[in-house]
């Protein structure tokens, strides 16, 4: 690169705050699992670390599905433990989970833990107070993946909680619903929190039109506004679960790059936000 070129997105320092590891080969999945991922939908350590060299990014946030490995953390932590320290990870955990078993996953790379509300539903997390009060005490993240309206009922908990809170996927609204839909309001009053992050991921999960997602544009347009730069986060979600349409790492960086076309915007979001949050080294 000459002197005075601009980094395209490719080149700038990234770190993707969604991804998976499946591999069943390594890891059987859970014999009881209600989804067992296969084919493109498998995704072992070896092949997101290919994936990170190509697209140059740098270190990438584990988030353990309940597809495949249920409550069973230890392909994510396999991987974590072989990466050098380019990977950490979201565990699944039980609601009473103890706070020396929450100690022992952080010491192995675990930043948080993920309370998966479109797979139990809200009434499983209706009394789950008390893991937000270890989560607090040992400064771990509320990962929390909702849709359509489920995040209305638990927004209170989370709010006077004190915990650093995790949106996946845009809150994954319903487009035809509008802006104005109790859920997404929800999301967009948790910006005043000041300890809740956005991830700018999974339009695919919620989003009608083919790429680009026209109809995910306004939302994604009053997640920026409302969470600014610099409680937004980037994630690709591979290697796409349960996608309905076809999904590519590079033309979700590239959207990146529309949306924020100032670099100091994109460092934020790319990297200076998620490297305060998960403490990586650079």
């Amino acid at each position: 690169m000459r002197a005075g070129d601009a980094m395209n997105i490719f080149e700038e320092p990234k770190i993707d705050c969604h991804a998976h590891v499946f591999d069943p080969a390594q890891f059987p999945y859970e014999p009881h699992t209600h989804y067992r991922p296969a084919g493109q939908e498998v995704g072992t350590a070896a092949q997101l670390a290919q994936v990170m060299e190509a697209y140059g990014v740098r270190h990438t946030l584990l988030v353990e599905p309940n597809s495949g490995y249920g409550l069973d953390n230890r392909c994510m932590l396999d991987a974590i433990a072989r990466s050098g320290g380019r990977l950490k990870g979201i565990a699944v955990v039980v609601n009473d989970i103890t706070s020396a078993d929450l100690e022992a996953l952080a010491a192995q790379g675990i930043v948080g833990v993920a309370w998966n509300v479109t797979h139990y539903g809200v009434d499983h997390y209706a009394n789950a107070g008390g893991l937000l009060d270890k989560l607090r005490a040992l400064d771990l993240c509320v990962d929390i993946q909702v849709e359509h309206a489920q995040l209305v009922p638990l927004a209170p908990m989370l709010v006077g909680s004190g915990v650093r809170i995790l949106v996946d996927h845009c809150g994954r609204p319903t487009p035809d619903a509008g802006l104005d839909q109790p859920g997404f309001g929800a999301l967009l009053n948790l910006a005043a929190t000041g300890r809740a992050f956005v991830k700018l991921s999974g339009v695919v999960k919620f989003a009608q039109h083919p790429s680009p997602h026209a109809d995910a544009e306004p939302y994604l347009d009053a997640l920026v506004d409302a969470f600014t730069p610099d409680h937004c986060l980037w994630a690709s979600d591979w290697p796409y679960l349960r996608a309905p349409r076809s999904v590519d790492y590079g033309v979700l960086l590239k959207a990146v790059e529309r949306r924020f076309p100032d670099a100091a915007d994109r460092r934020k979001v790319l990297w200076d936000t998620p490297n305060a949050l998960f403490r990586f080294m650079s």
